[in-house]
């Protein structure tokens, strides 16, 4: 099912995407060549990538066609306690909404480069806090409990770049260099070119 809504909203937006990435990838381009600076492959990639995440993570959030409640909860805990553990919808919309936000966490951090939870705070919190207002006027829920997961997610996403930056400081040297980070990035753009081609059907595998 999760699935099934990533793949329907990637194939619905697809065309803005792409058109996006066009422009943002030339306009880099020419940034860097006016400017003398270098071109660092898994940077320009990461940067790539959160736009994609971000227009996909727009998309999930303000698509009216995906609800399925209206009106307005200020109650903490009130809807997270009507799921049972474990259930569909607990997974769905208690465990979803955390992971939902989980990568802006942790990009929003390496962006800023924090190193206190109060760093990503703020920013998980009004983001969270005006996406659900929009929700609201959009004939969707506003939901306090949405922004408590939400900002949980953020937070996961700021523990996870501090664990990932305790742990490449340990790592040796090549595992640390521009290249190796540019192999992976490499690959992962490959793979994500095959996907994104195989969901709007010019792909291989289509």
């Amino acid at each position: 099912m999760e699935k099934q809504i990533l793949n329907s909203t990637l194939h619905e937006i697809w065309p803005m995407i792409a058109i996006f990435l066009v422009v943002i990838v030339a306009m880099r381009l020419t940034y860097l060549k006016v400017n003398h600076e270098k071109f660092v492959f898994y940077k320009e990639f990461i940067n790539l990538f959160f736009i994609v995440y971000a227009m996909l993570l727009f998309q999930l959030l303000t698509d009216t066609e995906l609800n399925n409640s209206s009106g307005i909860n200020i109650i903490p805990f009130t809807e997270i306690l009507r799921y049972k553990v474990g259930s569909h919808a607990f997974m769905m919309n208690v465990i979803g909404n955390i992971l939902i936000f989980l990568p802006f966490g942790y990009f929003v951090s390496s962006y800023v480069k924090a190193n206190k939870v109060s760093h990503i705070l703020f920013i998980s919190v009004i983001t969270s806090f005006t996406v659900e207002l929009v929700q609201h006027y959009i004939g969707r829920s506003f939901d306090i409990d949405d922004i408590l997961l939400n900002v949980i997610g953020s937070i996961c996403g700021f523990f996870l770049y501090i664990a990932l930056n305790a742990i490449v400081k340990h790592l040796p040297r090549f595992f640390r260099s521009t290249l190796f980070y540019n192999l992976i990035c490499i690959v992962l753009a490959i793979l994500f070119v095959i996907y994104f081609t195989n969901i709007i059907g010019l792909g291989w595998f289509a």
